[in-house]
């Protein structure tokens, strides 16, 4: 088994566009079983939208803009970038986070490519399983984790290479930690984070109020003035994940002589209660 550790940069900005942002830099090291790095992977890709890149990207990531100019397209290094992979018998690709997956799955499909291989390939998200690992609950970054582990971090913040470098660090200080049964595909979501954030609090604050949870009622107080224009598959996954959301219940306090533990009330508990 060969594990990639994937980064890649693309043009993220600060303002507004209903233009997609686009992968400039894909980096990655291959590791063997004995997590020795074998081999590297890196190249520049000129996008299609935003050919030049603005002061914020040019200063994130240090990406000289000549050096952008003279770069292949996504579809020529995409194409050596998987034959690079192909090098491997078994493979895992090792993310921080899940968003290097999505970005070659959106540009993939952008050139009208075959994005079979990217949505049947396995990844580890080694973000969650760091956090997992050290028991918090909020995302940090692959620099802060090597501070942590007390590990000095060599290389450019922000490049796509270098970022795989120490991710690769961090990958191999805590390898018997991590739980590989975690293993994932990449699955399309048509909600962003802020609407899933909204589903959370909706379904805690109706159980609060001693109301049982109905999609109608979420619809009518949170969602009424957008649904009619939401796309049918960002409805869908809204209701799957409201109905996911409250078949958790909500915890109550157990009775005397239980302290510190506590009950799960669930819908079908409120619905027949009396």
């Amino acid at each position: 088994m060969d594990y990639i550790i994937l980064d890649i940069e693309f043009n993220g900005r600060k303002f507004a566009s209903d233009l997609p942002m686009e992968v400039i830099e894909i980096g990655a090291v291959r590791l063997d079983a004995s997590l020795n790095e074998v081999d590297e992977f890196s190249a520049l890709i000129k996008p299609v939208y935003f050919s030049k890149l603005n002061a914020f990207i040019k200063k994130k990531t240090g990406i000289p803009q000549e050096d952008i100019d003279e770069a292949a397209g996504f579809r020529k290094v995409i194409t050596d970038f998987l034959a690079w992979l192909g090098r491997s018998e078994e493979l895992l690709l090792v993310t921080w986070g899940g968003e290097d997956l999505k970005r070659i799955v959106f540009d993939t499909r952008m050139h009208k490519l075959d994005d079979a291989y990217w949505m049947a390939a396995h990844y580890f998200d080694l973000l969650k399983g760091f956090t997992r690992f050290k028991k918090v609950t909020n995302d940090v970054s692959v620099e802060a984790a090597l501070v942590d582990l007390n590990i000095v971090a060599e290389g450019t913040a922000h490049r796509a290479l270098d970022d795989a470098k120490m991710t690769a660090e961090v990958f191999r200080s805590i390898f018997t930690e991590l739980d590989f049964e975690r293993k994932q595909q990449y699955v399309d979501m048509y909600t962003n984070a802020k609407e899933r954030r909204l589903i959370k609090t909706a379904v805690k604050t109706i159980h609060m109020q001693k109301v049982v949870p109905t999609w109608e009622l979420f619809v009518e107080k949170y969602f009424a003035d957008k649904i009619e224009a939401a796309d049918a598959k960002k409805v869908a996954e809204m209701q799957t994940l409201f109905a996911a959301e409250v078949a958790k219940g909500v915890p109550v306090a157990k009775p005397t002589g239980t302290a510190g533990n506590t009950a799960r009330i669930t819908t079908e508990d409120t619905a027949t209660s009396t």
